[in-house]
């Protein structure tokens, strides 16, 4: 088996077995225990040579992935062979075995291939005859103390050759490992015919069988792994696109044609020249990329995370490009790399249907045509659009975009042997780019009333897609280097389409109940299609992506057959599609003035109407667990205000009758008398009465009430309908006051979203908190909300220093501390009329908002209101602020000052004390 190595250069710098098995010979000791503790300290520097001298040659070539994988099997090969000579020559010597005693061992899964990086498990398995002998025993149990004392990780199986046969039946697992099976050491009369039984009583007759089971585990891994091959973090080996991907299609090429290399699947015609230069170029660069992770990582880690893509991009040479970072190249091969492997995917799978489902349905999926159909020249083979001819697309190219406008059309999939010959051929797309009929079937598909995500995602598959949009071409397997984004730009643009069409059929009616209703109302509807398709189509150009995607727009529009009117509202919602998620996460929509700057910025109910619908697929698309009930609310608040305003069509209009009808609507739910009614509404300014919905009202009344003249009342309660849990501190007013409760809850384990905070008209402090925990819930837990209440008991009365107990909370995330995010605060006096606006940008950390809460405490300002949004690492806090006697802060050098502090306590350094 030496030719499976023939790719190692000068494998005796690996290891010299020769002279490793001298230096073994020549051991000597009082007894066997200390004879193989010998043996393994010598075992174990030859084990470590080899590993420095892999990762050497990793340093030297990183792209060698393949060598390099190769490398490692050789090297545990050469290792194991040294083992087993030692063991039954010198600690359990045999010198006249019986036909019981007779014993092979082979390697299995990945081991077997002959791939492994440097912490890969080693599946190995032994074989006997007949049932395991005691001297076998021996063997077997020494040799396994041996490879533990070597500090490898084995994965391992003792078995007669009846036991193989039999658990090979039985488990599909045990029946892929071996077969990859392959001869280590020992005899091999009986690895030749284990081999032989395996082929004739365990493989024979049984492929359909084992097709369809490693298709169905491989649709479960993908699932697990959440089944898209753009997710930003992937996992190389189990995730879609990854490793194990290319294993299952060589297992089963193995299986079903008896291959025994993988070039062999071009002469069975599974794969065609190009097609396997393919396969190897994925398979050679995902095993470099696996090699260096185990390098750096120094255990078997198969996560490309954010915390080692940008060292493995340095170590494989990617420098970076304008507008493009190098690890975010290296990150865009890798993903062009996944693609290739789903595109191999689907054309080995269209060979194996054609061969083993011929008779009747095929591999999960449904017959919709037993006979073949024509459809406007196209084929339909078994519910499949598939070409008369292999010269189809180039006789007309238009037919490249209308094989996907029929297959949505007529709810059809397309055979993957049509894909494969629209790969090939989808360079004639260029030809056809400005075709009215090419870009009307285009059309077509983006704003489909069916299911334009699937059809979408295979035209770019296909390499159609991004052709025929350049544009798009360019967003391709680009990803975006931060934690917020879970897709390539692409597959988010694609999964964005997905979610406004299921918006627009009622499917998500629960999670939008405003945007399913509105949906009806917009008029150019697929001027918002195609604004959803474009609205990050600029991403990595090096600037504003809005800025450039709206340039992007105004020459696209008009090509793909949109009017004037449609154009310019395209080219709007792209420019200011981050306009209303903005205004909603990070100002307060209880001043007016926000609601007014928005709506004249907006204009037009239409556009109101397609903004919000916009957003909110925008954010939904970003990955899971990004979207929550509390932006729901956010969102739902500011449409409904600036709807308010556009329609009214004069400002303050509605704004008193708002507070009126609160009042009225939480006299109704209290049933106080008139007297004390009047008194609560004089007590609480009409700010409050605009920013705090009808149940916080109540809450935060009978809280009023209940606390009589005590000077602080605390209560935090699980709050549903925002996802979140509300605490609410009412208090005797004083400077600090905000810093300490954010203080506390951090310590308490909470997470501020959100902060409003009142005063009443006698001096009271009502402040209103949303919080959850490090993941996202609300606190829930009777003990946890009852340890908020207390941590901001005690941090108001100053029973403990805030600042010891916060150095005892852990420290940032090491994921966020991949990310390099200068601090930036932004000052603005025109964004509100009563209040200075201080946007702070910085990485989030635990008890951010503490620190910048205290660096304006020190800056002897008073803070109205907090707004807290996180985007992945990247946290934006603001506030509105007077000075302490309830003026805008005017001073340039006030304002610097409080820049200074707050760049200081958002880079984590101390904040200078106030003068």
């Amino acid at each position: 088996m030496s030719s499976r190595f023939d790719t190692v250069p000068n494998r005796r710098a690996l290891i010299d077995r020769r002279a490793v098995a001298e230096r073994l010979a020549a051991l000597d000791a009082r007894d066997t225990a200390a004879l193989r503790r010998a043996a393994t300290v010598e075992l174990k520097t030859a084990l470590d040579a080899g590993h420095g001298e892999i990762a050497r040659r990793l340093i030297e070539h990183p792209s060698r992935g393949l060598e390099m994988a190769a490398a490692g099997a050789f090297l545990t090969d050469q290792i194991l062979r040294l083992l087993w000579d030692f063991t039954v020559e010198r600690l359990h010597p045999n010198s006249n075995p019986t036909t019981s005693e007779r014993m092979v061992l082979i390697a299995v899964g990945g081991y077997g291939r002959g791939e492994m990086a440097s912490h890969s498990d080693i599946d190995i398995g032994f074989l006997t005859p007949w049932k395991v002998s005691g001297w076998c025993e021996q063997v077997i149990e020494s040799m396994l103390y041996s490879l533990w004392d070597l500090q490898l990780k084995i994965g391992h199986s003792s078995r007669s050759l009846d036991e193989m046969v039999r658990q090979a039946k039985a488990d599909v697992t045990v029946r892929t490992a071996l077969l990859e099976a392959r001869y280590v050491w020992g005899d091999v009369d009986l690895y030749d015919e284990a081999a032989r039984r395996f082929k004739s009583e365990v493989q024979a007759d049984t492929a359909r069988t084992f097709i369809a089971q490693k298709l169905e585990e491989r649709n479960a891994r993908h699932k697990r792994m959440g089944d898209s091959r753009y997710v930003v973090e992937p996992n190389i080996k189990e995730g879609k696109g990854g490793l194990r991907d290319l294993h299952t299609l060589f297992w089963i090429g193995k299986y079903a044609y008896n291959v025994g290399e993988q070039a062999a699947l071009v002469e069975a015609g599974l794969l065609t020249p190009l097609e396997y230069r393919q396969f190897r170029r994925a398979e050679n660069f995902l095993w470099a990329v696996r090699c260096q992770l185990h390098l750096i990582t120094g255990r078997a880690e198969d996560r490309l995370t954010f915390d080692v893509q940008r060292e493995i991009a340095e170590r494989m040479r990617y420098s970076d490009r304008p507008g493009k970072s190098k690890v975010e190249r290296f990150m865009h091969f890798y993903f062009l790399q996944a693609k290739v492997v789903g595109d191999l995917t689907g054309v080995f799978l269209a060979h194996l249907d054609e061969k083993f489902a011929a008779r009747g349905s095929r591999f999960g999926l449904t017959t919709l045509f037993r006979s073949p159909r024509k459809l406007n020249g196209f084929k339909i083979d078994r519910g499949r659009l598939a070409l008369p001819s292999d010269d189809f697309f180039r006789e007309d190219p238009v037919r490249l975009v209308e094989l996907f406008q029929l297959a949505d059309l007529h709810g059809l999939e397309i055979h993957p042997l049509a894909m494969r010959i629209a790969t090939r051929d989808s360079k004639l797309v260029d030809e056809v780019r400005k075709d009215p009929r090419a870009n009307a079937l285009f059309l077509d598909v983006l704003a489909s009333p069916r299911d334009p995500e699937t059809v979408l995602r295979w035209m770019n598959e296909a390499g159609v897609f991004g052709r025929f949009v350049p544009d798009f071409g360019r967003v391709v397997a680009q990803m975006q280097f931060d934690m917020y984004h879970h897709y390539t730009v692409d597959e988010h643009s694609i999964r964005a389409i997905g979610l406004l069409n299921q918006i627009e059929k009622g499917d998500l009616q629960e999670d939008h109940p405003l945007a399913s209703a509105i949906f009806e109302q917009i008029v150019s509807r697929r001027a918002l299609f195609v604004a959803v398709l474009l609205h990050d189509i600029a991403k990595g150009r090096g600037g504003d992506h809005s800025i450039l995607g709206a340039e992007v727009a105004e020459r696209l529009c008009p090509r793909l057959g949109l009017t004037a009117a449609e154009t310019e509202t395209v080219a709007w919602l792209v420019r200011w599609h981050l306009l209303m998620s903005a205004t909603a996460f990070k100002r307060d929509l209880s001043d007016f003035k926000t609601i007014l700057d928005f709506a004249a910025h907006v204009q037009s109910p239409e556009r109101l109407r397609m903004l919000l619908v916009l957003t909110i697929v925008d954010i939904r698309a970003v990955g899971p667990g990004v979207w929550n009930s509390w932006k729901r609310q956010l969102l739902t608040n500011l449409y409904e205000s600036a709807e308010e305003v556009l329609r009214l069509g004069h400002k303050q209009k509605g704004r008193g009758e708002r507070v009126a009808a609160k009042q009225e609507a939480l006299a109704e739910i209290l049933g106080w008398e008139p007297a004390r009614l009047a008194a609560l509404n004089k007590r609480l300014t009409e700010p409050y009465w605009i920013a705090e919905p009808l149940d916080v009202l109540e809450r935060n009344v009978r809280l009023i009430d209940g606390a009589g003249d005590k000077p602080l009342s605390i209560e935090a309660r699980v709050y549903p309908e925002r996802g979140a849990t509300l605490v609410t501190v009412y208090a005797s007013d004083h400077p600090g006051l905000f810093y300490r409760i954010a203080g506390a809850i951090h310590v308490a384990g909470g997470n501020i979203i959100d902060a409003r905070i009142h005063t009443t008209r006698d001096g009271m402090a009502l402040d209103n908190f949303l919080v959850q925990d490090p993941l996202g819930r609300p606190f829930d837990e009777e003990i946890r909300l009852q340890r908020i209440q207390a941590s901001i008991t005690d941090a108001l009365a100053n029973r403990a220093k805030l600042s010891e107990r916060l150095k005892t909370r852990p420290l940032s995330r090491p994921r966020a501390d991949a990310f390099s995010i200068e601090p930036n605060v932004l000052i603005e006096n025109k964004a509100s009329n009563r209040f200075t606006v201080i946007e702070v940008n910085a990485r989030d950390r635990p008890a951010l908002l503490y620190h910048l809460a205290h660096a304006l405490f020190q800056s002897k300002v008073t803070i109205h209101s907090a707004h807290v949004a996180t985007y992945g690492e990247r946290a934006v806090d603001t506030f509105y602020l007077t000075d302490l006697i309830g003026d805008k802060i005017e001073s340039a050098a006030r304002l610097k000052t409080i820049e200074r502090r707050l760049l200081e306590a958002a880079a984590g350094q101390e904040v200078a004390q106030a003068a």
